[in-house]
C-alpha cells in the first residue's frame, strides 16, 4: 500500500468520523451501524476498484496498439513491399525516412514503451489518490462541507452565479445552521486497551434562555475514578462559570483551551498509580496539529456540547458539482495542450480520460455514501417534532360556572394570581380566604387569567370540550422551542395567515457574538437567519409585513440576505430607531446610539401599509 493510498484512507475514516466509534448519540449511532459496510470499503472495495480499473485501462491500450500496429504493418507491406519487413518486424533502414516509415516506427516505439509501465502506473495511481486526498480534505472543515471552490492560479475562489445582477453568496449557503444547546450526554472513547468516560457531575446552567456568564468545562480529577481489574477510567466534570481562582490559574484569553492543556498535564499527577501513558502518549490530530489522544478528546467533549454544527441541504448535489468543477479546472492541465506535439496528444488525452473516469467512480463512490449519512441527518432535522406540553390561558369569564369551584380550590393558581397582579390579598377581606369570599371574587373579576398547568388533565379537558371551536377562540399562540424547529411545526396550520412578522435576531456583535466553530462567523449567521426567514415568510398573509431588527454590525448583510429572500421589490423602509441616547460602546469607530428595523412587504402591490406619511406634529406626539 503506497503512503498516498494510506493518506487518502485516512481522511475518509476521518470523513465518515470513525475517531468517533465509541460515541453513542446522534449521527455517531448511525455511523457505527455501517462502519462495517465503509471500512469494508475503504480499505477493500476502493482500491481494488482503482487496481481494476487501472488494469483495464493497460490492457486496452496495449490492445489499442497493437491494433495500430498491425494496421501499418498491413500498409507498410501493401505500399513498400512484402520484403520492407524481416521476420522480427524490423523496417529497412532504407525506408525509414519516408513518411509511412516514420509512422510506422513511432506505431512500434509506442507499443514498446507500453510493454513495462509499472512506474509510471505507480506515479499515475499517486497523482489520482493526492487529487482525491486534496478535493475532499479542501470541502471538508470539522464534520461540515464548506464551497472553497477554487477557479484558477489568479482568482482563487469562485461562485455558483446564473447572471443575475446582485449575487448573494456566503460559504453555508446551502446548509442548515443547527444551535446546539449543552445535553450533557457522557462521552466515551477507547485508547490503548483503557476506556475512559467523561461524565457531568455538576452543571450550571443558564435558567429561561437568560444569558449571563459564560461557562466552562472543568474536570475534576481528584474525583477521578480508575478501576484496575477493568482498566476503565471515570473522570467527572462540571460545567460552570470561572472564577477569580480560575482566571488567575489559567489566565483570561481562551480559557476553555487553557483548561484543557491543564487538564493534560494534570491528569497523570492526579492519577499517578495508575497505567496511564497511553492516553499521553499516544498521537492524534486536531487539524495539521498532532496532539494526545486525552487532549483530542477532551476539546471534542468540550466543543460538541458548547459549539453549533451544520447539515448540509443537498450535499450529494453540492460535493458532485463541486467535483465535476474541480475536474475541469485543476485535473486537465489545458496548459499543457499548446506544447504537446500531435504523436504524444493521443496517449495523453487517453491518459486525461482515464484519470477522469477513475476520480469520477471513486469520488462518486465516496460522494454517495457521505450523502446518505448528511440526509439522514437532514431528514431527522427537517421531521417536524412532537408537541411535549400543551397548556392554555384561558379567561375566567368564558368558563362555566360549575367548574368556578375547583378554581377556588387551587392554591397555585390563586398564589400566580397575587404574585402577577399584587392586590388580590388586599381586594380580598380579612378571611377572604374561605371558599365563599373567592367565588364571590372569581364573579366579579372575570378578566383573570386562568393558567392550565396548575390544574390536572381531567379538569383540562372538561373545560376545552365546553369550547366550540378551540382554534378560532384563541386570541394567541405562544410556542416555547428551537425558532427552526417551531416555525417548521407552525407552516402548515398558518402558512399565509399571518398579518405581521417581527424578528429580533442576535446582533453578532463583539458583545454578543455566538461561539461559532469555525472563522466564518457572517456566513454562520446569515445560514442561520436565511433558513428561519423563509419559513417565517411562508407564514406571512398576501397583504402582510416582515420587520427585522438590527444594527451596524451585520446591517449590510442582513438587507442583502432580506432582499434575498423577500425581494428588493417588496422592500418598504428602514427606520433608524433611537435605543440608546448616551450611545453604546464598540471595539472602534463611533459610540452608536441606534438600531434599524428592515421592514419588508409579502407583495408590496397587496401590502395594508403602503406609503407611510406623518406630520411633525403627529411624529412628536408619538415620541
Amino acid at each position: 500500500m503506497s503512503e498516498h493510498q494510506e493518506r487518502f484512507q485516512a481522511l475518509l475514516r476521518e470523513l465518515f468520523q470513525f475517531d468517533s466509534a465509541d460515541l453513542d448519540f446522534g449521527i455517531y449511532r448511525i455511523m457505527n451501524h455501517k462502519r462495517d459496510v465503509i471500512e469494508r470499503y475503504i480499505a477493500e472495495d476502493l482500491p481494488t476498484t482503482i487496481t481494476d480499473e487501472l488494469s483495464r485501462g493497460m490492457l486496452a491500450e496495449q490492445a489499442h496498439l497493437a491494433s495500430q500496429l498491425a494496421e501499418v504493418q498491413e500498409l507498410v507491406r501493401e505500399k513498400l513491399g512484402a520484403n520492407a519487413l524481416d521476420s522480427d518486424g524490423n523496417l529497412k533502414p532504407v525506408f525509414r525516412d519516408t513518411p509511412l516509415g516514420t509512422r510506422y516506427l513511432n506505431a512500434q516505439a509506442r507499443q514498446v514503451s507500453h510493454v513495462d509501465r509499472r512506474v509510471d502506473d505507480e506515479a499515475f495511481e499517486a497523482t489520482l489518490y493526492n487529487h482525491l486526498y486534496s478535493f475532499f480534505s479542501r470541502y471538508y472543515d470539522d464534520g461540515d462541507f464548506i464551497s472553497k471552490r477554487r477557479y484558477s492560479r489568479r482568482e482563487r475562489y469562485a461562485i455558483p452565479y446564473n447572471g443575475e445582477e446582485v449575487h448573494l453568496h456566503w460559504a453555508n449557503k446551502d446548509q442548515y445552521y443547527i444551535k446546539t444547546g449543552e445535553h450533557f450526554r457522557n462521552y466515551a472513547f477507547k485508547a490503548g486497551g483503557i476506556s475512559v468516560r467523561f461524565t457531568v457531575a455538576d452543571a450550571n446552567v443558564e435558567q429561561g434562555n437568560v444569558k449571563g456568564e459564560k461557562r466552562y468545562f472543568f474536570p475534576r480529577f481528584k474525583e477521578a475514578a480508575w478501576r484496575d481489574g477493568e482498566r476503565e477510567l471515570d473522570v467527572p466534570f462540571e460545567f460552570r462559570p470561572a472564577t477569580a481562582a480560575d482566571v488567575a490559574e489559567n489566565g483570561n484569553n481562551h480559557l476553555q483551551e487553557a483548561i484543557i492543556e491543564r487538564a493534560v498535564t494534570a491528569l497523570p499527577q492526579h492519577l499517578a498509580d495508575a497505567p496511564l501513558s497511553a492516553l499521553t502518549t499516544e498521537r492524534h490530530r486536531n487539524g495539521d496539529k498532532p496532539v494526545t489522544v486525552f487532549e483530542y478528546h477532551l476539546r471534542r467533549y468540550t466543543r460538541r456540547n458548547t459549539t453549533d454544527f451544520f447539515i448540509h441541504k443537498d450535499l450529494k448535489r453540492f460535493l458532485t458539482d463541486e467535483f465535476d468543477f474541480y475536474l475541469k479546472h485543476e485535473v486537465l492541465n489545458i496548459d499543457g495542450v499548446e506544447t504537446t506535439d500531435e504523436i504524444t496528444a493521443e496517449g495523453w488525452a487517453r491518459g486525461w480520460f482515464q484519470t477522469l473516469r477513475l476520480m469520477r467512480t471513486a469520488a462518486g463512490q465516496v460522494i454517495d455514501f457521505l450523502a446518505q449519512a448528511e440526509s439522514f441527518q437532514k431528514m431527522i432535522w427537517e421531521k417536524r417534532k412532537f408537541v411535549t406540553d400543551v397548556q392554555y390561558i384561558i379567561r375566567v369569564g368564558t368558563i362555566d360556572r360549575r367548574f368556578y369551584p375547583a378554581i377556588v380550590d387551587c392554591e397555585p393558581q390563586w398564589e400566580e394570581w397575587n404574585d402577577s397582579f399584587k392586590m388580590i390579598d388586599d381586594l380580598l377581606s380579612v378571611d377572604g380566604r374561605n371558599k365563599d369570599s373567592r367565588l364571590t371574587f372569581l364573579q366579579s373579576h372575570d378578566t383573570l387569567p386562568l393558567d392550565t398547568k396548575h390544574f390536572d388533565r381531567g379538569f383540562v379537558d372538561d373545560v376545552l370540550a365546553t369550547i366550540d371551536d378551540l382554534d378560532a377562540s384563541m386570541a394567541g399562540l405562544l410556542v416555547c422551542s428551537e425558532n427552526s424547529q417551531a416555525l417548521a411545526f407552525l407552516e402548515a396550520q398558518y402558512r399565509e395567515a399571518v398579518d405581521a412578522v417581527y424578528i429580533d435576531p442576535p446582533y453578532n456583535t463583539f458583545a454578543t457574538k455566538i461561539v461559532y466553530k469555525n472563522e466564518y462567523e457572517h456566513s454562520s449567521w446569515l445560514a442561520l437567519l436565511e433558513s428561519r426567514m423563509r419559513i417565517a415568510n411562508a407564514l406571512v398573509a398576501p397583504h402582510g409585513i416582515v420587520c427585522t431588527t438590527i444594527d451596524d454590525y451585520e446591517l449590510h448583510r442582513l438587507a442583502l440576505m432580506m432582499e434575498h429572500v423577500l425581494g428588493a421589490e417588496n422592500h418598504l423602509g428602514t427606520v433608524v430607531i433611537r435605543n440608546n441616547p448616551s450611545g453604546r460602546s464598540t471595539v472602534r469607530g463611533f459610540a452608536v446610539n441606534h438600531e434599524y428595523g428592515l421592514f419588508y412587504a409579502k407583495n408590496i402591490d397587496k401590502s395594508a401599509i403602503g406609503r407611510l406619511e406623518h406630520t411633525r406634529e403627529q411624529l412628536e406626539r408619538y415620541g
